[in-house]
């Protein structure tokens, strides 16, 4: 399983204020679903960008992530936002059935223990809570793009990348439904081939 420290140098490699790809069509998704009051987890809140974003919407937020390195830097661009330190791939020191809303972008794709993680976000949501995440898609038109590009292929397929996992929207759902979520819904924005495009995803945790 990945290091603390593996997680360290990645951050440190990333320069600070870098914004990643569809951050607009993240946002809008996300604040969609939010309602002034909720209690909200970031997961894998990075530099706090989204995390903002959820304060000034009325949210009350609890920003985490694997490493400490994206936390000072979401402490410095927010004042006040409590940002904690969680171990990505075990159990994390939070409540059960606390949080409205389970937010994690740009997060899935990243985590070696994914039966763990999900079971942790359900953990922790209420009953009837709200999971949403995004995640790089990997359906037909990106295979169509990838084949027609071995320069966009190879970065896709770099051994060297911190992707560990390739959804599709078929996959997502159906690994997201395993685990006791129920409504599991999927849709794919962006772009045409040569695009990068993005699952969006949202489910309700069912109450048993």
């Amino acid at each position: 399983m990945p290091s603390r420290d593996y997680h360290e140098e990645l951050w440190a490699a990333v320069p600070e204020g870098a914004v990643g790809p569809g951050l607009q069509v993240r946002r809008g998704f996300l604040l969609g679903l939010l309602s002034p009051g909720m209690r909200v987890l970031d997961v894998g809140c990075g530099e706090g960008i989204l995390a903002g974003e959820l304060r000034r919407a009325g949210a009350d937020v609890l920003a985490v992530d694997v490493a400490e390195e994206p936390l000072r830097r979401a402490r410095l661009r927010e004042p006040g936002l409590d940002a904690r330190l969680i171990d990505g791939e075990g159990t994390w020191d939070l409540p059960d059935a606390h949080f409205d809303l389970l937010w994690a972008g740009e997060v899935i794709e990243h985590v070696a223990d994914t039966a763990k993680w999900l079971s942790e976000a359900r953990r922790v949501l209420r009953p009837r809570g709200t999971l949403a995440l995004s995640t790089p898609d990997n359906g037909p038109l990106t295979l169509v793009a990838l084949a027609l590009s071995p320069r966009a292929r190879a970065e896709r397929l770099d051994p060297r990348s911190d992707h560990l996992r390739f959804y599709t929207r078929a996959s997502l759902a159906g690994l997201i439904g395993e685990f006791g979520f129920e409504a599991v819904r999927v849709s794919a924005v962006g772009g045409v081939p040569g695009a990068r495009r993005t699952l969006l995803a949202s489910a309700t945790r069912s109450r048993f």
